[in-house]
């Protein structure tokens, strides 16, 4: 049976990533970035391979050509791989975005930013750049995307890099605490699957008015401060926030800060079957930052999206938001 393209470009991955992971005795992770370049480059990079092993590789990166698939099945393919290497360490903190979140935050970014053709975009916890690449894998033909991610884990930014490389898409990666100064000028929209947890580094955060009184702030509510901060007036603001975000002790503190900056434009329920348990469930928020002459909408889009197979349920949902944009945008 003929293979599929992203099932033919999985096993590509897959299979010399295993064959490097044996050769240089490194992790899967660290094989299928070293492949990747490989791929990109159009050579073998590791001179500390046999021959043996270097004949084996060139046959198989022979087989298939990059060229002749579409990006978002190589962004697909490449991020199965990724998983795959993810199940044995990495920690909850990094677990990929799914592709559903990554399309319908795709959806609404192109919404809010209805009539702009040059757009920049930066996702400051962009980890393997899953979500970001979704995005710029469906942006419209006349819109130019002006993309930066940071994340402080030097593999996930390496494999990030290397999967904008295999897909064709320019982003510039910053290796860095994404919660000190980032050298990135204000953009005109954020993208974050935020990090839930504690922030470790006490005295970066006491410049933050989202930090703590006592003991560590919370990073997600830091995440937020600082994207707000890197975020033009008048710009838009995409969270992937843990349901219960505003109901935690420092919560009325995010409100005030909100309030003060901010315009709360939709929260958007995702459906709890996307998620391992109720716990972990999340929603979308999106902000606008305020700007002299922007007014607040009429109404905050509120929605909580049903069981993604419930097709008419979705259909209601869809047509609700496009009447909400009609009067509101």
């Amino acid at each position: 049976m003929k293979k599929l393209p992203i099932e033919k470009l999985f096993s590509l991955f897959n299979d010399t990533a295993e064959i490097l992971q044996e050769e240089l005795q490194c992790t899967y992770l660290e094989a299928l970035a070293e492949t990747g370049e490989n791929i990109f480059q159009q050579q073998i990079m590791q001179t500390e391979v046999s021959e043996i092993t270097k004949k084996r590789l060139e046959k198989k990166y022979s087989d298939v050509q990059l060229p002749a698939y579409k990006s978002d099945d190589i962004r697909r393919a490449y991020q199965f791989a990724i998983l795959k290497g993810m199940k044995d360490n990495v920690q909850a903190n990094h677990q990929m975005t799914p592709d559903t979140i990554g399309y319908f935050i795709s959806y609404l970014i192109g919404k809010f930013t209805d009539g702009k053709t040059d757009i920049s975009i930066l996702d400051p916890a962009v980890g393997t750049g899953n979500l970001l690449f979704s995005i710029l894998n469906r942006k419209e033909q006349d819109v130019r995307l002006e993309a930066y991610g940071v994340d402080v884990d030097d593999l996930l930014l390496k494999l990030g890099y290397i999967g904008a490389n295999l897909q064709m898409q320019t982003v510039e990666f910053f290796n860095q605490d994404a919660l000190k100064p980032l050298f990135i000028d204000p953009v005109d929209v954020v993208v974050c699957d935020l990090p839930v947890g504690y922030y470790p580094d006490d005295a970066n955060a006491a410049s933050y008015s989202l930090r703590k009184e006592e003991g560590h702030s919370y990073a997600h509510h830091l995440f937020i401060e600082q994207s707000i901060n890197h975020t033009k007036p008048g710009g838009y603001l995409f969270f992937l926030i843990p349901n219960d975000l505003f109901e935690s002790e420092e919560a009325p503190k995010l409100h005030e800060y909100l309030k003060d900056t901010a315009y709360i434009q939709a929260v958007l329920q995702l459906p709890l079957t996307m998620f391992a348990s109720g716990q972990a469930a999340k929603s979308i928020l999106v902000l606008q930052k305020k700007k002299p002459g922007i007014k607040p909408p009429k109404e905050v889009l509120l929605a909580a999206f049903p069981k993604l197979s419930n097709k008419e349920a979705m259909d209601r949902i869809l047509m609700k938001m496009e009447k909400w944009f009609d009067e509101n945008k």
